[in-house]
């Protein structure tokens, strides 16, 4: 049924964008780490997004319409996104000079963790902006199968 792939596919969107929230709180949280269990300073985490195998393209749907007048074609199978990893960023720590902190090296420099709250805060509007758009999308799923059970009464 295609409503309830849709709904599947909204929820697929919902719980990636908040497990990328969910990564920046982690990186916010750990911007002053300096000493991880693996060793060094905290490495900021990302969260990698892959689109599921969905429906036929578009180019396919308009040819399989001209081919039948009503086809179901591709309802059965899922589409949405999916977290394939949560990368760590390779890009270089900072050097902070501060040779009292305790994990100081011999020239004074604490390694501190590779976070950007600018970077951050810019990734947590862009989840919440998309979390808010698959809710959109799921309060017109719902509006939509409303209308649809009251054509029976």
């Amino acid at each position: 049924m295609a409503f309830l792939s849709s709904m599947n596919i909204v929820g697929s969107g919902l719980t990636a964008q908040q497990l990328r929230l969910d990564v920046v709180s982690e990186n916010i949280t750990n911007m002053g780490t300096t000493r991880t269990e693996a060793g060094g300073a905290y490495r900021r985490k990302m969260v990698v997004l892959e689109a599921k195998a969905g429906r036929d393209d578009f180019r396919k749907a308009m040819a399989n319409a001209e081919n039948t007048a009503v086809s179901n074609r591709g309802y059965s199978t899922l589409g949405g996104v999916r977290v394939t990893e949560i990368a760590e960023d390779p890009s270089d720590m900072k050097l902070v000079y501060d040779p009292t902190h305790p994990d100081a090296n011999e020239q004074g420099y604490v390694e501190m963790p590779n976070v950007t709250l600018v970077k951050e805060i810019s990734d947590a509007m862009a989840a919440t902006q998309a979390f808010s758009a698959n809710v959109t999308a799921l309060n017109v799923l719902k509006a939509v199968a409303s209308k649809g059970l009251e054509i029976g009464k």
